[in-house]
């Protein structure tokens, strides 16, 4: 086995890859970050809100570290096509700041807080425990607003993709984003709108079965794509389920899929919830398995295309059938077998 690095392999992946991430750094103060938050500037996207989690000490600290002038991490900010930026890493820093300067109730909503912070715990600033901003002197107030914070920005000269990167990378908040969020925080636009409401649809939810915290962190969004993108273009599926879905979600961000394919998505999925009323499942498990998904929604759609008579008793029986079960279990996600468990069901039904 050769271990020794490919100099210059290595260095054309470099200064291929340097050449899609372009970077702008700023030094700002707490009120221009403030106020950019509260005027719309700073976008925030629906998928983070979950993440306005900090418990009162914690957002204490750093209010306490502003006060003191002690260097708090960056913010990370990505640049949106009308010159807004949208938060990527810092979403709990930025709340904190307009949880303790704001006592305004429209305001406060837009971080899920119902009253202003109320400093607790502090040991270096003991005298601001259980007071508030509007209680400090207006010349401490005017210190906390001046301090600097570094913002990072990715600006509009990067490739999509690098955003991508960025938002998997920074984001190191007490509750990560899913790939789906991601995508969602990402590619906004008809496809993503089609997607959430196809998620909701009867047929969908009625077939496809997921747990609680999957319900909420974009997995059923994430099922509709999948359904899109392997029956669009399974036969050009490699090894990265991950990097194929944002592919396919890229291309198709701004329209939402034609009307002959949500069609075909309601009959799909009202012809397996006709066969798996209990959801599609497998063995002990309450869950819908991704790749056995696939296989069933995308082999039941390829036959429709095909004008193939259903047979609903034939498909019900599917998700137990020994060679199936071969094709969706273990390490299953190469071409060959995607290919091979789609045409499986496509030819079984």
């Amino acid at each position: 086995m050769n271990d020794k690095i490919n100099i210059n392999e290595l260095q054309q992946q470099l200064e291929s890859e340097r050449r899609l991430v372009s970077f702008d750094s700023y030094d700002m103060t707490v009120r221009q970050l403030y106020d950019m938050f509260l005027e719309g500037n700073i976008f925030v996207p629906p998928e983070y809100q979950r993440q306005f989690v900090w418990p009162v000490d914690r957002e204490s600290e750093l209010i306490e570290s502003i006060l003191l002038g002690i260097p708090v991490p960056s913010l990370f900010m990505a640049t949106n096509p009308d010159a807004t930026w949208e938060i990527v890493d810092g979403v709990q820093r930025l709340s904190t700041i307009v949880h303790f300067a704001s006592d305004d109730p429209a305001q406060l909503k837009k971080i899920n807080r119902k009253h202003s912070l109320v400093i607790a715990n502090l040991e270096k600033l003991s005298g601001l425990n259980h007071g508030t901003y509007a209680e400090l002197a207006k010349s401490m107030q005017l210190m906390f607003m001046t301090r600097p914070i570094r913002v990072t920005v990715l600006n509009d000269k990067s490739d999509m993709n690098v955003r991508f990167d960025l938002f998997e990378r920074l984001n190191t908040g007490g509750v990560s984003l899913t790939n789906q969020e991601i995508r969602n925080c990402i590619f906004r636009g008809k496809f993503n709108e089609s997607l959430k409401l196809l998620s909701q649809s009867e047929e969908f939810v009625k077939a496809v079965k997921l747990n609680d915290a999957s319900q909420k962190n974009g997995m059923a969004e994430e099922y509709v794509l999948r359904f899109f993108a392997y029956y669009d273009n399974h036969s050009n599926f490699d090894h990265s389920v991950k990097e194929f879905l944002n592919d396919y979600m890229k291309a198709h961000a701004s329209k939402g899929p034609a009307a002959t394919k949500v069609a075909l998505f309601k009959r799909v999925f009202s012809t397996l919830a006709e066969a798996y009323p209990n959801g599609i499942t497998r063995g002990q498990s309450s869950i819908t398995a991704a790749n056995l998904y696939e296989a069933l929604a995308v082999g039941t759609a390829l036959a429709m295309k095909a004008k193939k008579p259903i047979s609903v008793r034939k498909l019900a029986k599917l998700a137990d059938n020994p060679d199936l079960k071969k094709l969706t279990t273990g390490a299953t996600n190469s071409r060959r077998m995607v290919l091979s468990r789609i045409n499986f069901v496509k030819d079984a039904v």
